[in-house]
């Protein structure tokens, strides 16, 4: 194959990050703009997590066409069963199951012998075959396995039906050369494995899942399991645009492509960020703020005379070109229509008009609206949870001799509007008080960072929080099955000129994102695994 297939696993392994609970409608948005972004294969969930995942992916698979559509089980029947009922909808449906093969997993974790681990999966990758004709099998925490044992088992998953063998290093523990041999291993002491595709599944507590990755394919893996802006357990999974930029910028010396649209990228990258409320880091490869930056003078020159002096690739690759239409007070709502469509947005009309609306507000502050302060704008007002309660009202009073002082007016789920005061420490802790005595959710603010947008004494300034609630009888919050702890982490976002309404526009999304765990804590449950 001269092609590599991207399995997106974002709305899956991605979710695991703490603190990016999605609930279905944001996993349906997220699954409609990866299929725009032309991945293979979408990894939905884990059905059997909870009768609310299955739900989910089967959504998923009724609405997002185009990616085979992935459902995740155990080397269980009812695993399987679940995965096949929530898939089955799907143009292009697969069972995704595994088992660990360490020998720390087995003794530890399964509590089995080898000799029951090889029995499991040839009755499980039977069973999974039986039902759908594309079956995935992963041997769980294969970086630390026996590699004449990790053959053993997949020559059995081959047999039995396995169209995909991904090789998990579940715990980001090899190095390039390592997995690379490792690939190279299986390929050469498989029987049957030219009857399969060779996937990688590389986490990245070393920092080394998209280096791993790569070294995989050099030595013939034609799949890679990676995340938008690299989301995942622990320090997180391989790197969607990593990956595929390196595959696209470095062409003649990897010799293979992608069906990504590449320009897709960023767009892609944003939404996620917003929909989990985890920012992407500045300097983050390929989608980070300083991506395409330079504020070193001789960089400076080189790329006024030649991009491709300190640039190996163009920002418009990815989705991050310059228009020259520039939007102010007097743009119409066609042009600003249009503008976003460059942007990669994609609104239905109910966001375009609700954008607008915070456009023209916005531009009645500003003399020029940048690409910037649109994609703030746009992901303050859609990119946002369902609104349980609404951010009516906001005033504060504060200084350097006085009390800060709040009051809020929100508007509560009947359509009532109430109004409440508190002091506080700052004009933020106000705002923060005077809400919680209205909403009346007990939880602690974790963190909180402000982000100016653009430069400028009028730039847009963009608030990200996160706040943590501890399960307690009575407040419908589950044990969290994520990491079997009783606290559960919600993020927010908010962005507004003034950093005061930003700052109480993100708790309000982080405080609406709680609300909605509580009424239905199943929509948002996964589970662990590789």
């Amino acid at each position: 194959m001269d092609k590599v297939v991207i399995f997106d696993t974002t709305l899956r392994d991605g979710e695991q990050s703490p603190g990016a609970t999605l609930n279905a409608d944001e996993k349906i948005e997220i699954g409609k703009q990866l299929a725009r972004l032309g991945v293979d294969v979408i990894e939905a969930g884990f059905p059997a997590s909870s009768p609310g995942d299955l739900a989910g992916v089967q959504r998923i698979a009724r609405q997002v066409h185009g990616p085979t559509i992935c459902g995740l089980a155990r080397c269980v029947a009812s695993d399987i069963d679940a995965a096949w009922e929530a898939v089955r909808d799907a143009d292009r449906k697969r069972i995704h199951t595994f088992i660990a093969t360490s020998d720390i997993h087995m003794q530890h974790k399964l509590r089995m012998t080898r000799e029951q681990v090889l029995e499991r999966t040839r009755a499980m990758v039977s069973y999974a075959r039986s039902l759908c004709e594309d079956v995935e099998f992963s041997p769980e925490d294969a970086g630390r396995s026996d590699p004449e044992f990790l053959y053993q088992v997949l020559e059995i998953a081959i047999a039995c039906g396995a169209t995909t063998l991904n090789i998990p290093d579940t715990v980001g523990y090899t190095t390039p050369l390592e997995f690379g041999a490792l690939i190279r291993g299986i390929r050469q002491n498989t029987p049957g494995v030219e009857k399969a595709i060779i996937s990688t599944h590389c986490h990245n507590d070393l920092g080394l899942a998209v280096a791993n990755s790569l070294a995989g394919v050099m030595e013939g893996a034609r799949q890679v399991e990676c995340t938008v802006n690299g989301l995942g357990e622990r320090a997180g999974n391989a790197s969607l645009e990593e990956v595929v930029m390196g595959l696209y910028t470095r062409g003649q010396y990897y010799g293979l492509t992608t069906n990504v649209v590449t320009t897709e990228i960023y767009p892609t990258s944003r939404m996620v960020a917003n929909y989990t409320g985890i920012a992407v880091q500045a300097n983050k490869a390929i989608v980070g703020a300083n991506a395409f930056a330079h504020e070193a003078g001789i960089h400076q020159d080189g790329v006024l005379k030649n991009p491709m002096t300190y640039e190996i690739m163009e920002a418009r690759t990815v989705g991050l070109a310059e228009s020259t239409l520039v939007l102010g007070k007097h743009s119409g709502r066609h042009a600003f229509a249009n503008k976003l469509e460059e942007m990669g947005y994609h609104l239905d009309r109910e966001q375009l008009n609700r954008a607008f609306a915070r456009f023209k507000e916005l531009a009645d502050r500003k003399k020029d609206v940048s690409d910037l302060d649109l994609e703030a704008l746009v992901s303050d007002e859609v990119f946002q949870p369902e609104e349980i309660y609404s951010l009516e009202y906001l005033q504060v009073t504060c200084g350097d001799h006085a009390l800060p002082t709040a009051t809020v007016t929100l508007r509560r789920p009947d359509g009532q509007l109430v109004s409440d005061a508190a002091h506080g420490t700052g004009p933020v802790d106000a705002v923060y008080k005077a809400i919680n005595r209205i909403i009346g959710a007990p939880n602690e603010l974790i963190e909180f960072s402000v982000n100016a947008v653009t430069e400028g004494i009028d730039a847009v300034g963009e608030v990200t929080i996160r706040i943590e609630a501890e399960s307690q009888a009575g407040n419908g919050l589950p044990l969290n099955p994520q990491t079997g702890h009783r606290r559960h982490v919600f993020s927010g976002h908010g962005a507004d000129t003034d950093i005061i309404v930003a700052s109480g526009r993100a708790y309000m999304s982080a405080l609406n994102k709680l609300l909605s765990f509580r009424k239905r804590p199943e929509l948002s449950l996964n589970a662990t695994t590789d």
